[in-house]
């Protein structure tokens, strides 16, 4: 995973990615090892729903607070299908922000940035994914979760 550092490059890593932004400047070895941590989780929650039933996911501990939050804020929002404006126009950036903003303190790491899939029935591939907040991830997918839609990758798995 850390290029055959073992152990201790992962923990390296790991205490690389606990420091403040202001430590590094655009060093392109903490992009990569951000990347990584990200595919990491991506590749993990995947896995997940592809061999549990999705509606009987818990991603945290407030699953309940993100989810009413998120379908007051967004109530027209297509979870199933996401375009990428959804998230990255400056109208979505508007309303994002105090939506995410609420869960600081609240959702560790809330604005770490996490692999977001456009389309549920699909994989993440590149033309799949997007870059989101962690928060924004917890939300769309508990909503996907809940709402039925990520039903496709753990029917996928069992046929």
């Amino acid at each position: 995973m850390f290029g055959g550092q073992g152990v201790e490059g992962a923990s390296a890593a790991a205490h690389a990615l606990s420091l403040p932004a202001e430590a590094y400047g655009n060093d392109p070895r903490l992009e990569v090892m951000w990347a990584m941590k990200a595919y990491n989780h991506a590749e993990v929650y995947f896995n997940l729903i592809s061999s549990v039933d999705p509606k009987f996911l818990k991603l945290t501990k407030v699953d309940d607070q993100i989810y009413s939050s998120f379908r007051e804020t967004f109530k027209e929002l297509d979870v199933k299908q996401l375009k990428e404006e959804d998230l990255k126009s400056d109208e979505a950036k508007e309303r994002w922000r105090p939506f995410c903003n609420q869960f600081e303190g609240i959702v560790e790491d809330f604005n770490y940035g996490t692999l977001l899939r456009l389309d549920c029935e699909k994989d993440y591939s590149e033309e799949n994914t997007i870059f989101a907040t962690r928060v924004q991830f917890f939300a769309v997918e508990i909503a996907r979760n809940r709402e039925g839609y990520n039903n496709a990758a753990f029917k996928r798995s069992k046929s």
